[in-house]
């Protein structure tokens, strides 16, 4: 992808994001580009799920929603999927669970060997395509257009058929006292079954996370192997959860 095409969509995102929708006439004049040249860029975006065309113009999906929450805290969570990655070593297997900063850990295997990965994630899936020295098994089951995940029975049934050295998952919020929390019941039952086949299982959350409760609960930290989050966490906070994971580390 070229610089100016990948401004160009960048831009559109943007807008999306912001919008919800665009037309073609106002976006070749705002980019000072034929609207042959619009069409073509929104043909190729819908193709790749960042956009659904409609007649004259385009609207959000799903997936935009979700790349636009990458960004929130987006250094911080770069830090963190970076300190995850290199817990994995080159014929690992892995588990990850959806979720923006969890998706990021794969962008961060680059150089290591027949890593297999589980995920019920269609960012994952997205990111590790880009990878042909990863593995991937995407579970399968009930798409949740929010986070981009497959849950449900399917998803269940396909992840207790896997063994796993390391679960990555990632939270909705986390609290000393409540532990992991989630606002979905399916997103919960999918942490809960990663962990059940996986020896470790770590939580990869940015330090915004921290102090939120959300409508389930899911593991208690104590059950975790360790938490990786960033520098934003106070640290009168860091030593409370310290007390209660087995590790806690902060990048």
């Amino acid at each position: 992808m070229t610089v100016e095409r990948s401004e160009r969509e960048g831009y559109i995102l943007d807008l999306l994001a912001k919008d919800g929708s665009l037309s073609v006439a106002a976006l070749s004049k705002d980019l000072g580009v034929s609207e042959v040249t619009v069409r073509s860029s929104l043909k190729s975006m819908e193709e790749r799920g960042l956009l659904a065309r409609t007649w004259g113009g385009a609207k959000a999906s799903s997936l935009t929603d979700v790349l636009e929450r990458v960004r929130v805290q987006g250094e911080e969570k770069e830090r963190i999927a970076a300190a995850a990655a290199e817990l994995v070593r080159d014929g690992d297997r892995i588990m990850i669970e959806a979720g923006t900063t969890t998706a990021m850990i794969v962008r961060h295997l680059a150089g290591r060997t027949g890593v297999q990965i589980v995920t019920n994630s269609t960012l994952v899936f997205n990111y590790a395509r880009l990878n042909p020295a990863l593995e991937v098994i995407l579970t399968g089951g009930q798409y949740h257009r929010e986070s981009e995940s497959l849950v449900g029975p399917v998803a269940l049934a396909s992840i207790r058929r896997f063994n796993a050295r390391i679960a990555f998952v990632g939270t909705d919020g986390f609290t000393s006292d409540r532990g992991m929390t989630t606002q979905f019941a399916e997103g919960a039952e999918v942490i809960e079954a990663m962990n059940e086949r996986s020896e470790e299982t770590w939580l990869v959350a940015d330090s915004s996370k921290y102090g939120r409760a959300g409508f389930v609960s899911v593991l208690e930290l104590a059950e975790l192997n360790g938490i990786i989050t960033d520098t934003g966490l106070a640290a009168g906070s860091v030593d409370v959860l310290k007390q209660i994971a087995p590790t806690v580390r902060i990048v």
